[in-house]
């Protein structure tokens, strides 16, 4: 299954639109958000696509218009860490990785945001995820679930 993973949209509703686009014609199946949406626009333009969203929160998400939302729309949602098991994989994702938080080792995967870059580590057969910012451009990552690879895509 392909997963589309994004981060750190800060209210761009242009990238938002176009990266999700991107997704549903690749045949995307479910979009992971890393937080830091911003505002309520930013989460309204993705739920058009009908595509299920798993999504936390960033610490540039304040509004607690945008919180209740991702509550009742989002597929499953957790403030802080979400858990999902997806095709067997057990993946984590969270907006801002603190390697010393023993629970992300539980993981086959963890997706993050928070420093706008693009990244792919192993930490204690952890594989550790960060898509790079919307905010910045075209910037996203896509996870085949069977394969267990990543593909980043910058514009």
């Amino acid at each position: 299954m392909k997963i589309l993973v994004i981060s750190d949209s800060h209210g761009n509703i242009a990238n938002l639109k176009a990266v999700m686009e991107i997704g549903k014609k690749a045949g995307v199946k479910v979009v992971i958000h890393c937080g830091d949406w911003a505002d309520l626009a930013a989460f309204d333009t993705v739920l058009p696509f009908g595509i299920p969203i798993y999504s936390v929160l960033g610490n540039a998400d304040i509004d607690p218009d945008l919180e209740e939302a991702l509550r009742l729309e989002c597929k499953k949602f957790d403030p802080y860490l979400l858990k999902l098991k997806i095709d067997g994989r057990k993946i984590g994702v969270i907006h801002n990785v603190d390697f010393k938080n023993e629970k992300l080792y539980e993981f086959n995967i963890v997706f993050s945001g928070h420093l706008h870059s693009k990244e792919e580590k192993i930490v204690n057969w952890t594989k550790f995820v960060r898509p790079g910012a919307l905010i910045n451009g075209i910037n996203f990552a896509v996870y085949e679930t069977v394969s267990g690879t990543i593909e980043f895509v910058n514009e």
